[in-house]
């Protein structure tokens, strides 16, 4: 199967899965599983949006995900997470070594996308975060797909 087809099936599988479902920490954590175990990526997870604590400040805070141990707390418009929550954009990063800021919870990332999930308000509730062991593993098809995934996500 090429990436097109499996991310056909992928989306397929993932609209069954969240059908009627409520609970968003559910939703990430399969939606996660499906797209690690189907597309056999190194890293796939969740940054929700949430206060710090004592504060009215946003930051992002690890959610559900799959792979190695991540950052758990990521400041608006730090690295590709918080910089692609900052503009509201998936952003696709062959090389994060190239990427000014990138914060590197591992050596072994390579390349990354991360795409800003919404509210059915248009509020980015939480990003999703994808990592590859490989140098320009992400293009224009797994944005596409992916964007079309975390819209999918609008419950959370």
């Amino acid at each position: 199967m090429d990436k097109v087809e499996k991310y056909e099936l992928l989306t397929r599988q993932i609209e069954a899965l969240i059908a009627g479902e409520t609970d968003a920490v559910a939703v990430m954590a399969n939606v996660s599983a499906v797209i690690h175990e189907a597309m056999r990526f190194w890293w796939t997870g969740f940054y929700r949006v949430a206060h710090k604590a004592d504060s009215d400040e946003k930051e992002l805070v690890l959610g559900p995900f799959q792979g190695p141990v991540a950052c758990m707390h990521i400041g608006f418009g730090r690295g590709v997470c918080g910089t692609a929550w900052k503009r509201r954009e998936t952003i696709v990063v062959p090389d994060v070594e190239q990427f000014p800021g990138h914060i590197a919870c591992s050596s072994e990332s390579r390349s990354e996308i991360v795409v800003p999930v919404c509210s059915a308000e248009g509020v980015v509730v939480a990003m999703l975060d994808i990592d590859s062991k490989e140098l320009g593993t992400f293009d224009e098809t797994d944005k596409k797909y992916l964007e079309g995934i975390c819209k999918m996500l609008n419950c959370l």
